[in-house]
């Protein structure tokens, strides 16, 4: 690096024009060196910290490729980029193989793809620094690095502890299952989890893992859904060079890196029928095959799965082996979605305004009782993943400092928080209710939804809704319609906005 912070770079090239063409082009940018032989190119190489050269490949003394492979013996850090005019396959594969090239340039070249080049060379440079200086600063201190690692594992082990980490209220559906999370945890037993998308299948898996005997071996995740064979096979146990076109080396599957760990299976029912067979022998015999290899490896694995689909359905209809799924389903815990279990929604609605507050570098005080009132009545399909998507679009839309309110949540939200928490199709397609019955209650969510939306100003709605605003009125009067008290402990702002999580999951 030259003293003005320039990566220096050393060209080397016979013809006088060609070195000085190139230094007008790159002197902005670069500390340049010019040398006409390979001679004056090594004087330069020895008195100078050189980060890149640049080497023509036709010169009288030794061709470029014959030059720079004497300077990855002596100077193996300098990037090497060779530049000629001629695109012999020969001198190609020569300098990829032997030279250990960066880039092969072919004249004649355009400087802004010459600099660009040159650019991501003088990255790599650095990277290659940094790597060699994070090595040495490893191998000085081991017993550091191992500490923190282990400090690290420890911190993780906190955050998926079961007494406080799944966020959940004190009456939830989830303290019974929690509980038997703690009884399953520390056996190496299968474990089949169910419930719908976004209900947090994944963060029970690595509650169970955190938890268990294995807690300081890896945790690996795979997503079987409508994934090819030939793709989910070798990403799980992995292949051997040349099996597959694109396999130019071996590669080591999930399941013999998770050796020792576990290995979470996402959507377990979407997995190709021939493929069953092979993850069945893995969990009967312990042991597992590479694509293109004729030899077993063993595996000492827990595997965890997860599904939305009702697997005995799938077992009846032969898309799932039975046999398979009975390995799979050692124990079985059913997530319930957000809908079933209302009352731990302000607690998790807190939570997450709290990551996002984090994360997004925001603070609010918290919510007001009607946003929560709101959040409570909706029935959340989209469960876990779909609250924390609102909240962070609450915050963003909100005032700094301020509370989020009602107004703040999508309309879907706003239509689907009906008191009675029905949707619309439940009410269109409901019997024993007549059609003014019926079309009275789209009209309360409609009026409720463009009031909240208005921060209950009346005008504003009725505009809106092309109403009047007497007309209005008389809708509010007749269907009862007006503010609500929400109790305190729903509408209670955050117990400190800035205060970290403390590593709590939300479970949902």
């Amino acid at each position: 690096m030259s003293p003005a912070g320039k990566p220096t770079i050393l060209i080397v090239d016979d013809e006088l024009r060609s070195l000085e063409s190139l230094e007008r082009n790159l002197n902005e940018e670069f500390d340049v060196l010019l040398a006409e032989s390979t001679a004056e190119a090594e004087r330069l190489l020895a008195e100078n910290w050189v980060q890149i050269i640049l080497c023509d490949q036709r010169m009288p003394e030794k061709s470029g490729v014959e030059f720079l492979i004497e300077v990855r013996e002596k100077w193996p850090d300098v990037i090497r980029i060779i530049i000629s005019g001629y695109t012999d396959a020969d001198d190609i594969i020569s300098g990829l193989n032997d030279a250990g090239i960066y880039h092969y340039i072919t004249k004649p070249w355009k400087p802004e793809k010459l600099i660009h080049v040159l650019r991501n060379a003088a990255a790599m440079f650095d990277l290659q620094r940094q790597n060699e200086l994070l090595a040495i600063e490893l191998k000085l201190s081991a017993s550091a690095a191992k500490k923190k690692v282990g400090e690290r594992r420890q911190s993780l082990r906190r955050q998926y502890n079961f007494d406080d980490g799944i966020i959940r209220s004190k009456t939830s559906p989830m303290n019974r299952i929690c509980d038997t999370l703690v009884q399953i945890a520390p056996y190496d037993l299968s474990v089949l989890i169910t419930g719908e998308s976004g209900t947090g299948k994944e963060l029970v898996a690595r509650a169970i893992h955190y938890n268990s005997l294995r807690w300081n071996k890896p945790f690996l995740v795979q997503n079987c859904g409508d994934m090819p064979q030939e793709v989910l096979e070798a990403e799980l146990f992995g292949y051997r060079k040349g099996a597959l076109p694109s396999a130019v080396q071996d590669y080591t599957g999930l399941l013999e890196r998770a050796s020792g760990g576990t290995i979470f299976l996402d959507e377990i029912g979407a997995m190709p029928p021939a493929f069953q067979v092979r993850l069945l022998r893995v969990l009967q015999e312990g042991e597992l095959r590479p694509v293109g290899s004729n030899q077993t490896r063993k595996v000492d694995v827990r595997i965890i799965a997860s599904s939305q689909k009702n697997l005995e359905e799938e077992v009846r209809a032969g898309r799932l082996r039975k046999d398979l799924y009975f390995r799979l389903a050692g124990v079985c815990i059913h997530i319930p979605p957000l809908r079933e279990r209302r009352e731990d929604i302000p607690i998790l609605a807190n939570f997450l305004l709290n990551q996002a507050m984090n994360r997004l570098d925001k603070k609010v005080e918290g919510f007001s009782p009607e946003a929560l009132s709101c959040m409570k009545r909706y029935s959340w399909p989209g469960n876990v993943r779909e609250m924390q998507n609102e909240i962070e679009r609450m915050l963003v839309m909100g005032p700094e400092g301020g509370l989020l309110g009602a107004d703040l949540l999508s309309p879907r939200v706003l239509m689907g928080a009906s008191p009675e928490g029905e949707d619309d199709l439940a009410i269109l397609s409901g019997t024993g209710r007549t059609l003014k019955e019926r079309i009275e209650e789209i009209e309360v969510k409609i009026l409720r939804e463009a009031l909240i939306r208005h921060r209950w100003n009346k005008s504003k709605a009725a505009r809106e809704l092309g109403l009047s605003r007497v007309g209005l009125r008389g809708k509010l009067a007749r269907y009862g319609l007006g503010r609500e008290d929400e109790e305190e402990e729903d509408a209670a702002p955050l117990p400190s906005a800035a205060a970290g999580s403390g590593g709590k999951i939300a479970a949902g």
